[in-house]
């Protein structure tokens, strides 16, 4: 670890001391934008809003006017060419935020329309005056409904930060009418209708092309069903002054693939095998040895230095065919694996292993030897059949094993991923990497991590035993679990992307990535 930057650095466990005091170190890393990106759930949005607020003398209105003019700024530099605008408002102060960004673009010479409800008009104090504002400079209302069709651009000003529950009838036919337009849509702060914590779309729920965010991130909106409701989300702070942020804490981190750059250090030149860690691959039972194979490649081309794997004799010759520098074994009886696990450093438990007796067998020794574990698939069936504590592991469940882990379902879990996460580890006490459309990764005593990189063409058999691979390398070499599981996952991700890029998302094969990992793990190794 002695040549680790700043990624791994901030990823290292925390040292408990009294509240407070562990309260700064965590606010450290999150303020240093230099570092890793903050997010924030809605109490937290809400109190960068006040203390912002404060610094102005109270006047809440300066914001709203930085927020109108910057949503100009953003929509006329993205949209250059839109002559037509079409901004929809809601009642509160994200509507009033849309009404200074109508002024703003009819100052500017466009023709512009704002679009409301009946009887939804502005209702904050805020609201009320850029919307009399909007109209001393000659703008214009229409009451919904009202065609979309000759607009070149649809601002998106309903809804702010505020809404859990489902817009009612009105706002939903609304909704409906914005989605069912064919020019692109921009979104004030949040896509109307989805939660900023949870980020879910409890109704009906705007799809913006492009959706910017005011002061900081909101943590809903980089995970989950929120994904699909905005094609880019960017941010502008307001002119916010850094010192404000250090007074709020975070709910969650963004880790993006320009982390990947700190990388893991350069290896020394007198270095061995050895050094870089030994990881045993445990599954593949009858079926399923491609499984175990992808998680031991995986293992290999993310830098461990001996890679093992104990699985079903019948699977041994085509592992060794497929990967001559995988140390394949079969297990067949009791004792068989005993050595193995003696000489491993780290275990990588559950791609292939299935539920047969042969499997338990496998799975409780493997608890038993005291080593690092890091669980998927059936190790996490397993699991959740015959709950335990669990002391250096990492789980690495999608939602539905995550739903097995918590006794509950797979619905409850994808309506708030950052709450299953935490019950995982308040349950098991351990790392876990919660998988699927942003990705959580988090542990007792640690800000939660979603992983901003992966696509949909990840969504096939075999990537999670990747995943179990890398995770188990890195856990190898040295790095910590937290740690690990966080840049484990990031690689996995961002590799993801880059095989996309060669060939597009559909057809998609696992081992498409394993050339992408060597890539990825060896930046910033340059001598």
């Amino acid at each position: 670890m002695g040549n680790s930057k700043e990624f791994l650095r901030y990823l290292l466990p925390k040292t408990r001391t009294k509240p407070g005091l562990e309260f700064k170190v965590m606010n450290k890393f999150s303020i240093d934008q230099r570092n890793l990106s903050v997010l924030y759930d809605t109490a937290g949005a809400r109190a960068l809003d006040r203390e912002a607020t404060a610094l102005l003398n109270g006047d809440a209105y300066v914001l709203m006017q930085r927020a109108g003019l910057v949503g100009w700024q953003t929509l006329s530099g993205r949209y250059p060419a839109a002559g037509c605008i079409t901004v929809v408002c809601g009642t509160g102060n994200n509507g009033g935020d849309g009404y200074v960004l109508a002024r703003r673009a009819l100052e500017a010479r466009r023709r512009v329309r704002v679009v409301h409800l009946p009887d939804n008009g502005p209702r904050t104090e805020l609201a009320q005056r850029a919307c009399t504002e909007y109209l001393a400079a000659g703008g214009s209302v229409e009451l919904f409904p009202t065609a979309f069709d000759d607009d070149d651009v649809i601002v998106d000003a309903l809804f702010g930060i505020g809404l859990t529950r489902a817009p009612d009838a009105a706002l939903s036919e609304l909704i409906m009418a914005i989605n069912a337009s064919a020019c692109p849509v921009f979104s004030l702060d949040v896509p109307s209708g989805i939660d900023a914590d949870r980020g879910i779309a409890p109704g009906a729920a705007v799809r913006a092309d492009c959706t910017l965010q005011f002061i900081g991130r909101h943590k809903g909106l980089y995970t989950g069903e929120a994904l699909d409701h905005s094609r880019i989300v960017l941010l502008n702070s307001l002119e916010v002054p850094e010192n404000v942020f250090s007074r709020v804490r975070p709910a969650a981190l963004l880790l993006e693939p320009e982390y990947l750059k700190a990388g893991l250090g350069i290896r020394r030149r007198n270095s061995h095998k050895g050094d870089s860690g030994r990881v045993l691959c445990v599954g593949g039972d009858h079926g399923s040895g491609g499984a175990i194979a992808l998680c031991a490649e995986a293992a290999l081309r993310t830098g461990a230095g001996l890679v093992g794997v104990a699985t079903q004799g019948a699977h041994v010759a085509a592992i060794l065919a497929r990967c001559p520098e995988i140390m394949v074994f079969g297990v067949e009886q009791d004792g068989d694996i005993d050595a193995k696990l003696k000489q491993a450093d780290v275990l990588a438990v559950g791609p292939g292993l299935g539920q047969s007796l042969w499997a338990r067998h496998l799975y409780r020794q493997a608890l038993a030897s005291a080593r690092p574990l890091v669980l998927d698939a059936d190790g996490l069936n397993l699991l959740a059949v015959a709950p335990h504590a669990l002391t250096d592991t990492i789980l690495t469940p999608h939602p539905g094993e995550a739903a097995r882990l918590l006794h509950s379902d797979i619905g409850t879990v994808q309506q708030d991923r950052f709450a299953a996460a935490d019950a995982l580890v308040e349950r098991y006490r351990t790392v876990v990497v919660l998988k699927g459309a942003g990705s959580i990764v988090t542990a007792p005593g640690q800000l939660p991590c979603v992983i901003a990189a992966g696509n949909p063409g990840m969504a096939i058999g075999g990537m999670g035993d990747l995943l179990t691979g890398i995770i188990a390398s890195l856990r190898a070499q040295g790095i910590p679990a937290f740690a690990s599981a966080c840049m484990g996952a990031l690689l996995h991700a961002t590799a993801g992307d880059e095989a996309v890029v060669e060939g597009g998302e559909r057809g998609l094969l696992p081992s498409d990535l394993l050339p992408w990992l060597r890539r990825l793990v060896n930046q910033g190794s340059d001598r």
